[in-house]
C-alpha cells in the first residue's frame, strides 16, 4: 500500500504537483505503528488528479477526493483544502482548494494534521503533530470548541483516538467534548456505533469505557450503562462494589483480542439488575429474572444502535444464559452436551470467567467446564441422531409436535449413553412408544 501511495505522489510530482502522505498514516509510522491505509494529499485539483490516472473514482470530488486504483490497490488522493461552514455539525458546507499549511489547520488533531514528503524523507508539520507525538497528547488544532462544533463526531474520535493510542487528553479538548457531548446525538447512530465499537475492541477498552462516562458521551447513546452506577448488590457474592463497578472490572479482565458479542455481553449482562433489584424478608438484595429481561432490554439496545443481527443474536444468548452456569455442575449429560453445543459457547465461557472473577471469584464451574471441554474433545458434543424424522414417517408417525419429542427423547438417550445404534433406538421406540397417541400418553 505504501509502495503504491509513493507511486502516485512521485507521478503527481513529476507532473509538477505537491504531494504527500497525510494524515493518520504519518501519524502511525511516527509511532512505529503499520498504517491501515496510506492517504495522498496534493494541489492538484480533482480533474487533474483524474487526467494523470484515468478510471479513478470522483466519489468525493465536491470536497476534492478522488479515489486511485494502482496495483490492484485503492488510495484516497485528497486536494488540499478549506472548509467553509458546517451548518450540519458534519460536513462543511463548501471547500476551497489552498495550501498545505491551511489544509493542516482544518483537520481534527494535531497528531492527525502532519505531512510526510516519501520522496525526500521530510516531515511537514504546521499545528505541532509532532511534539504531541512525543509528549503522548491528544490535542485539537487550533481552538477545540470550534473543530468539535464543525464535526460533532470527532468527539467520539477523540475518545478512540486516546484509547487505542493510549493518548492523554489535553485539557481543553476535553472541556470542550466535556460541555457539548450532547450534540452527540445529531450524529447518525450508525457512525456513533462505529466509533463505540471500534474503541470497545482496542485492548485498551476500561480506558474508552472511563473516557466516554466521564466525558459524557456515554449517557447520550448508551445511558442504560450510567443506572448500573449506585446499583447495589450482595456484599457476599460481590465484594467488589455495585453493577457499575463489576462491569468496569469485567471489562479490564478481558483477553486484549475479544470478540465484539463477547465484549457487548460483558457490557450488558447485567443491564437489567437496576430494574430487577428487591429485598427479601432478611434484607438480602436479589435480582430474580434479570437475565431474562436483559436479554430484552439487550436486543432492545443493540437494535437501537442497529448492530448486525450476527452480532445481537450471540450477545442476546451470552445475556439470556449467563446465570445457567451455576448449574452446569448438576445437569444431566445431555442437557450439558446441548448447553455446551451452542455456537456462541466459547464466548459464553469467556463471560462465565471474567463474571466470577470480576464478582466473588469462585471459578470452579469455569474450570469443570474447561475438563469437560476436553474430555468431548474427541467426538462431537451433539453426534449424528440415531433416528430422523423419515425413519419415524416409515414406522407411521405424523410430522408434529409428538414427533419432535420423541426426537429429542432418541437424542437425549442416545447423549447419555443408554442407546447407541439406529437398532437400539428402533428397539426402545416399539417398546415404549409404539404410536404416537401412547408416547404422549406416557409422558404426560
Amino acid at each position: 500500500m505504501r509502495k503504491t501511495a509513493v507511486q502516485i505522489i512521485e507521478k503527481l510530482t513529476q507532473a509538477g504537483h505537491t504531494a504527500m502522505l497525510a494524515g493518520g498514516c504519518v501519524r502511525d509510522m511516527l509511532l512505529g505503528r503499520e498504517p491501515k491505509d496510506y492517504d495522498v494529499a496534493t494541489s492538484a485539483t480533482p480533474e487533474q488528479v483524474v487526467k494523470l490516472f484515468p478510471g479513478a473514482q470522483t466519489v468525493g470530488a465536491h470536497f476534492g477526493v478522488v479515489i486511485v486504483r494502482l496495483n490492484h490497490v485503492h488510495v484516497e488522493v485528497a486536494t488540499f483544502r478549506s472548509d467553509g461552514s458546517y451548518s450540519d455539525g458534519r460536513r462543511p458546507d463548501s471547500v476551497t482548494f489552498s495550501t498545505p499549511e491551511l489544509d493542516a489547520q482544518r483537520r481534527d488533531f494535531t497528531v492527525n494534521g502532519l505531512f510526510f514528503d516519501p520522496l525526500t524523507e521530510q516531515v511537514i508539520d504546521y499545528v505541532g503533530g509532532q511534539n504531541d507525538l512525543r509528549l503522548g497528547l491528544l490535542r485539537a488544532i487550533g481552538v477545540a470548541k470550534d473543530r468539535f462544533e464543525e464535526d460533532h463526531l470527532r468527539m467520539l474520535r477523540a475518545v478512540r483516538f486516546a484509547t487505542v493510542l493510549g493518548f492523554d487528553i489535553e485539557h481543553a479538548t476535553w472541556e470542550s467534548i466535556c460541555g457539548l457531548a450532547p450534540k452527540i446525538k445529531s450524529v447518525s447512530i450508525e457512525r456513533i456505533r462505529d466509533e463505540f465499537i471500534k474503541t470497545m475492541l482496542s485492548p485498551n477498552r476500561v480506558r474508552g469505557f472511563d473516557l466516554l462516562v466521564n466525558s459524557g458521551l456515554m449517557e447520550q447513546f448508551l445511558p442504560e450503562i450510567l443506572v448500573l452506577q449506585g446499583c447495589e448488590q450482595p456484599p457476599q457474592w460481590h465484594p467488589e462494589g455495585d453493577v457499575f463497578v463489576h462491569t468496569r472490572l469485567m471489562l479490564s479482565l478481558l483477553p486484549a483480542e475479544a470478540s465484539l458479542p463477547l465484549v457487548m455481553s460483558v457490557l450488558l449482562h447485567d443491564i437489567a439488575k437496576p430494574a430487577t433489584q428487591t429485598r427479601d424478608e432478611t434484607g438480602r438484595i436479589r435480582f430474580n429474572g434479570h437475565d431474562k429481561l436483559g436479554a430484552e432490554m439487550t436486543g432492545g439496545i443493540m437494535r437501537r444502535m442497529k448492530f448486525p443481527n450476527d452480532v445481537i443474536e450471540p450477545t442476546v444468548t451470552a445475556v439470556e444464559n449467563h446465570m445457567a452456569f451455576m448449574n452446569v455442575q448438576k445437569m444431566r449429560t445431555a442437557t450439558l452436551r446441548r448447553f455446551m453445543a451452542r455456537p456462541s459457547f466459547d464466548d459464553e465461557l469467556a463471560l462465565h470467567r471474567v463474571d466470577c472473577l470480576g464478582s466473588n471469584g469462585f471459578t470452579d464451574n469455569y474450570e469443570f467446564l474447561l475438563a469437560k471441554k476436553e474430555e468431548f474433545a474427541n467426538e462431537p458434543l451433539l453426534p449424528p441422531r440415531l433416528i430422523t424424522g423419515a425413519d419415524l414417517i416409515a414406522l407411521g408417525w405424523h410430522a408434529g409436535k409428538a414427533m419432535g419429542r420423541l426426537l429429542t427423547t432418541i437424542q437425549t438417550l442416545q447423549l447419555e449413553g443408554t442407546v447407541k445404534t439406529k437398532e437400539e433406538a428402533l428397539a426402545w421406540i416399539a417398546k415404549n412408544a409404539p404410536t404416537p397417541d401412547s408416547f404422549e400418553a406416557a409422558v404426560e
